[in-house]
């Protein structure tokens, strides 16, 4: 129990008891070291903040604002309660922010991307509104993977973006493309990603490319109708837009959404994806059918077979190119040395490749870009878990970000790190060509560390 006394009416004081947690011992002798008669200074909390914890930048005014923040009795410095607060504040983070430190000069396919799914939808995946606000949430988070759904609207003359064949009520295209242009680098300086699931006919391809070259003008990288041969850096394209989609087919009616309500297999979610129970094994033995996918139009050799029905406009915004080769697995994973794309797997897909096609998948990701997202059952907006991804050097593994639960905050947590950029350098054991990493080999622990954690006041060994 801590004693404080206060002055009531500037006329007499009160004493009182305050229920704390009592510093740890270890605590109580830095307290000591910098402290004199009970009471640690501005002058000795800003000698603290360099000498023990290593804050070289640290001013005065630091100290000071500290002092300010906890909430206590006296203003000219901290007694041994108010240090010990002050310790648990989130004025004092566990890791200190470094800001983008990671190298940002190497190939957009060496680092891992925060990377939304649906991005324009409110709430579930079959029947919530779509808008440009969770778009702007996600982008004042740091997502940097946009993904827009464009289909005709009712009238067939302009481009809605919606979650095709559902019940969700449509948002303008041209709303969402200001809204991104808006908000774009709020939070990170580096490159945002717009994904297209297009569904247009080329006559409103070509009223998309006018939109998207009206509205990011300058800003907005286009390298020509040409696959690139290597990914830029997300350095050389700091505050830039990319476009990013499979060569398009003709358009195809959609069909009433009925047809999957009158099937329960087709909606039905487990009592594991529930959200925040969502995070399951990394494999699986049992694989369903995944209901809904965003199917990749087939590559031939020489590119897509529909594209000359593209607008050339259209074609041209195209800058990292998305597409599945004709052919099996081992096809889809081929690298090209003289061109770099972007293929798309469902949870589902990348679980059962996994399996037999481990190393290639990671050699696939050193050069070319792969996108997982989450599989169509998953109507209510949960997530699968996003390691098997990251251990196979996925760089966009995309998220609901409507929700929450344990794999939401896991991704989250994970792309807080290199200042929350939205760019996290992948480990150089994922990007050796001479040594591939092989994901399903199992490896011996190589080093075992020890934490001390004090919760409320007691020592905790992890």
């Amino acid at each position: 129990m801590s004693k404080q006394t206060y002055k009531v009416c500037f006329c007499f004081r009160r004493r009182f008891r305050v229920a704390v947690s009592e510093a740890p011992e270890e605590i109580k002798r830095v307290f000591e070291q910098y402290s004199e008669n009970g009471m640690m200074s501005i002058d000795a909390l800003h000698r603290f903040l360099v000498e023990f914890q290593k804050e070289d930048k640290a001013t005065r005014e630091d100290a000071q604002k500290i002092v300010d923040s906890v909430k206590h009795f006296h203003r000219k410095g901290l007694n041994l309660e108010g240090f010990f607060k002050y310790l648990f504040a989130d004025i004092n983070p566990p890791l200190a922010s470094l800001g983008v430190h990671h190298d940002m000069n190497a190939p957009l396919s060496h680092y891992f991307i925060h990377t939304g799914h649906n991005s324009y939808l409110t709430g579930n995946q079959l029947s919530s509104d779509c808008s440009d606000v969770p778009i702007i949430n996600a982008l004042k988070r740091g997502v940097r993977v946009i993904e827009l759904d464009i289909w005709p609207n009712s009238t067939k003359d302009n481009v809605d973006v919606l979650h095709g064949r559902t019940l969700t009520t449509p948002v303008e295209l041209i709303k969402c493309l200001r809204s991104i242009k808006e908000y774009a680098f709020v939070a990170s300086e580096y490159p945002v990603v717009i994904t297209l699931e297009d569904h247009l006919t080329p006559d409103l391809q070509a009223k998309v490319a006018e939109m998207v070259t009206q509205t990011f003008g300058d800003i907005l990288f286009s390298p020509g109708s040409e696959c690139l041969k290597e990914f830029p850096s997300p350095e050389s394209l700091k505050g830039r837009i990319i476009i990013s989609t499979k060569p398009p087919k003709e358009y195809l009616e959609a069909k009433e959404v009925k047809e999957n309500e009158n099937d329960p297999e087709k909606v039905k979610a487990s009592d594991e994806e529930a959200w925040g129970k969502e995070v399951p094994d990394l494999l699986k033995d049992d694989y369903k059918n995944d209901l809904g996918e965003e199917d990749e139009e087939d590559l031939d050799d020489d590119g897509d077979k529909s594209q000359h029905a593209l607008a050339p406009e259209y074609k041209r915004l195209i800058a990292i190119h998305a597409g599945k080769p004709k052919g099996g697995l081992e096809e889809c994973l081929r690298v090209d040395p003289d061109k770099v794309r972007r293929l798309s797997m469902s949870e589902q897909q990348l679980e059962k490749a996994a399996i037999t096609h481990g190393k290639e998948i990671v050699r696939f990701t050193q050069r070319n870009i792969l996108r997982v997202y989450p599989r169509g059952t998953r109507v209510d907006s949960s997530n699968y878990n996003p390691l098997i991804g990251w251990m196979h050097g996925a760089q966009m593994v995309a998220f609901n970000m409507q929700g929450y639960g344990r794999s939401l905050w896991l991704m989250h947590g994970m792309l807080k790190a290199n200042g929350g950029c939205g760019y996290l350098k992948k480990p150089d054991f994922l990007l050796n060509p001479n040594k591939v990493f092989d994901p399903n080999v199992k490896l011996p622990v190589k080093k075992i560390l020890k934490v001390s954690n004090y919760v409320y006041g007691r020592r905790v060994v992890l």
